[in-house]
């Protein structure tokens, strides 16, 4: 198969609507647009958002709360997920994760405790719930949370 094979062909597709192209297109003179008037003249119309001068609803609603910018969004990673990945490995880096496809390459990693830790096992990430740093060193392993 080729481009110029798929369907619909181009001869078949419907030409689009040439406006304001003279009298005998039956689209000349004001192009459909008919006379005078704010929706007539290039550019005009209104914005989608604009509610004909009365108060906008988003300034009409109450505004509450608010958003930390600096904000950071860590990837939820469980323990149990992780070790099944990574079965018999003792030491667990944050490329390994990557790698694996366990989360988003580039994202924060948080190492949460849903899941059991049956041998000593080292795992880098950028941080650990407590639930999962506690696993961890009950058998024996270490968590190694990573700066910045």
């Amino acid at each position: 198969m080729r481009l110029h094979e798929l369907y619909p062909f181009p001869e078949e597709r419907k030409a689009r609507k040439r406006l304001g192209r003279g009298r005998g297109t039956g689209q000349g003179g004001t192009a459909g647009k008919g006379h005078k008037g704010q929706n007539s003249r290039a550019g005009g119309g209104t914005p989608a958002w604009f509610e004909g001068g009365q108060m906008p609803l988003a300034r009409r609603l109450p505004k509450r709360g608010f958003k930390n910018r600096f904000r950071e969004e860590y990837s939820p990673l469980n323990l149990g997920r992780l070790l099944e990945a990574f079965e018999g490995k003792s030491e667990i880096s944050l490329e390994d994760i990557y790698s694996r496809g366990l989360c988003k390459a580039g994202t924060p990693v948080k190492i949460l405790g849903r899941g059991e830790v049956s041998s000593a096992v080292t795992v880098e990430a950028h941080r650990f719930s407590a639930a999962a740093a506690d696993k961890i060193r009950k058998a024996g392993g270490v968590p190694k949370p990573l700066e910045g």
